[in-house]
């Protein structure tokens, strides 16, 4: 693939292993109502990548079988499975902690109007994108009308008792720089957007999450096109921080794709790298006939992504 094969080279990245495996991603598939340029899926309203209920019920017997605590739920839009519904109920009969990366604009497209109220319903932890809490950044990152859309969904999560103490429903916000640069410290960014957000349009949130774009898929083709590839490489090179290494999120995650295909994280799933440099790919059945954890980890030069300066996971920095 045209915009895999730099990052697949001659990597230095050092050699991390698996401590256990505490949260299970599934990517429940590609198809999005939206195509943002930064978007290291390449998802999108004609993708029709979609997993079936079947790898759904193998993921939840591994959940069981390793005792996994976070089913983190991903896509593409996942509500747009329509299998999503279903899941959730069982994972929650489970007892498992569900996440929903949440695009907020799903909840004002026709037919998804259930989103919100089946989130708050099944205590579900909604983690939103807002890629920038000014509308023109938005616009131009995710398209015309993303940022007005988000903001009415956020609200409608608000009104649901998302981001109140007292309710204990949690909605963490996610965002991505607009271009090739680093995210600015996660604690001052956040500090803003709860300021402005609250005193514009009145929402409330729990937490910031910044994350780095990854120089993959959508983004790392943009990047190829305008010549700005290896520079950005240099960049996250040059900001690598070892004690990241500590904190990286596939210490403790294996993600899933559509076809129950497991990978060491979700970058690695779009860069199709087989879980622990395997020789071929391992699936949930795998692991439910060999009870077996891969302590490896596929490691390759887009890792120096979620190890630069103050790092990058699923949950955002990694350091102050």
């Amino acid at each position: 693939m045209r915009d895999t094969w730099p990052l697949l080279k001659d990597s230095d990245f050092p050699a991390i292993r698996r401590d256990r495996i505490t949260t299970l991603q599934l990517n429940l598939g590609y198809l999005c109502n939206i195509a943002c340029l930064h978007c290291h899926v390449a998802a999108g309203p004609n993708r029709t990548e979609l997993m079936d209920r079947q790898t759904m019920v193998e993921a939840l017997a591994v959940a069981e079988k390793f005792e996994v605590k976070t089913l983190d739920l991903t896509g593409g839009s996942p509500e747009m499975n329509p299998h999503f519904r279903w899941l959730v109920e069982q994972a929650r009969e489970q007892g498992l902690h569900v996440m929903d990366r949440l695009n907020p604009t799903i909840m004002e497209e026709p037919g998804y109007e259930w989103v919100g109220e089946f989130l708050a319903e099944h205590r579900v932890e909604a983690i939103a994108s807002l890629p920038c809490y000014s509308a023109e950044n938005v616009d131009a990152q995710r398209g015309n009308g993303v940022f007005e859309a988000s903001i009415k969904a956020l609200q409608t999560l608000n009104g649901l008792g998302y981001g109140d103490s007292e309710t204990g429903l949690v909605l963490n916000l996610v965002y991505n720089p607009m271009g090739p640069s680093l995210p600015p410290p996660q604690g001052t960014l956040e500090a803003d957007y709860k300021r402005f957000l609250h005193d514009q349009f009145g929402i409330r949130f729990n937490q910031l999450f910044t994350i780095t774009n990854m120089p993959i898929k959508r983004f790392g083709s943009i990047l190829l096109s305008k010549g700005q590839f290896e520079e950005y490489m240099d960049l996250l090179r040059n900001a690598y921080q070892p004690a990241n290494l500590k904190g990286v999120m596939c210490r403790e995650l294996i993600s899933v794709d559509y076809r129950g295909r497991l990978h060491d994280c979700d970058f690695n799933q779009m860069l199709e790298l087989n879980l622990g440099e395997s020789d071929g790919p391992v699936e949930l059945s795998d692991l439910l006939q060999t009870g077996q954890l891969p302590r490896r980890i596929h490691v390759a030069n887009h890792c120096y992504g979620c190890t630069a300066g103050q790092g990058s996971s699923c949950g955002g920095a990694l350091s102050d």
